[in-house]
């Protein structure tokens, strides 16, 4: 049984394309937490410039839910969901198919809906990649990364493929560290190696790349990485994946040490870019998206 949001008429702008069927299209996020997300007001913009009906949702499921949400995608008829932390591996069971990305690092950022089957696809990677190579050669870059989860794995995946010298993993977890470390050298042949994280974390001279690819500084500007200041150097590149706040306690300490800084931003622009063109087929507009997330984040 597929059930759709019924259409709101006459509100809509002239230039949206009414569909044939009364039923909008739905996309979703599913996370926890998701406050703070500016990804619905970010892909409701683009979808009004494409002209196309559709709703996207935000949704706050908690990991023992998150098989009965899978389900509720399925049943419902959605076109498509993002998966945000700390869903992208675990929802790789739940669903029929995989992309060639989102097998080979277990962890998935996007579903799509296709002829009923529901298909993972891990979008994380290419959207920082993409963002990073705006501010530094990866070519021979020696990388220290911090985590080891979906997002860390997705990241190490691309940079391995633009050609890294090595990745250094760093995971509260020791396990989970070396299974991503394993995970690098078997697949993707590139130097890997797991690193203890002591407090603070020391980063060594070699290193010219510090990734945060954890949750921490999520919605706190003031939440500390365990990372020593005293090892940030002016000839090191540092970049944060959270997005809310654009200008986290890392960042802030990597800056006034000279570092070359990246925030989470153009990581996001380029991935709600990447998930809306599987969804629609079309290119969205990266202004029109840059802007609206700078409009949510008031910055």
């Amino acid at each position: 049984m597929i059930v759709r949001a019924a259409r709101l008429p006459p509100s809509l702008p002239r230039e949206v394309r009414v569909p044939d069927s009364a039923l909008q299209e739905i996309l979703c996020c599913l996370g926890q937490p998701v406050a703070g997300n500016p990804t619905q007001f970010m892909m409701q913009r683009a979808l009004a410039r494409a002209g196309l009906d559709w709703c996207y949702l935000t949704l706050e499921v908690s990991p023992a839910d998150l098989p009965d949400a899978v389900r509720g995608i399925r049943a419902l008829g959605f076109r498509g969901a993002n998966v945000s932390l700390p869903h992208k591996v675990a929802a790789v069971p739940l669903l029929d198919r995989l992309s060639e990305s989102a097998e080979l690092i277990g962890a998935v950022s996007c579903i799509s809906c296709r002829e009923s089957a529901l298909v993972g696809d891990a979008t994380d990677g290419r959207a920082f990649v993409e963002a990073l190579r705006e501010v530094c050669n990866l070519a021979d870059k020696r990388v220290l990364m911090l985590g080891a989860g979906g997002v860390a794995r997705a990241i190490s995946a691309e940079l391995a493929r633009h050609g890294v010298a090595e990745i250094r993993v760093a995971n509260r977890t020791a396990e989970r560290g070396e299974a991503l470390v394993e995970l690098l050298r078997a697949r993707l042949s590139v130097a890997a190696n797991a690193v203890a994280w002591d407090t603070p974390l020391v980063v060594p001279d070699d290193v010219d790349l510090l990734i945060n690819a954890t949750a921490v500084g999520v919605l706190d500007a003031e939440a500390r990485v365990p990372v020593e200041p005293a090892s940030l150097r002016p000839s090191l590149v540092v970049a944060d994946v959270v997005f809310n706040p654009p200008r986290t306690w890392l960042l802030d300490a990597a800056e006034r040490c000279g570092c070359t800084i990246l925030n989470g931003l153009g990581m996001l622009v380029n991935q709600v870019a990447l998930d809306f063109h599987i969804w629609t087929g079309l290119e969205p507009d990266k202004t029109i998206l840059r802007e609206a997330v700078e409009e949510y984040l008031e910055i």
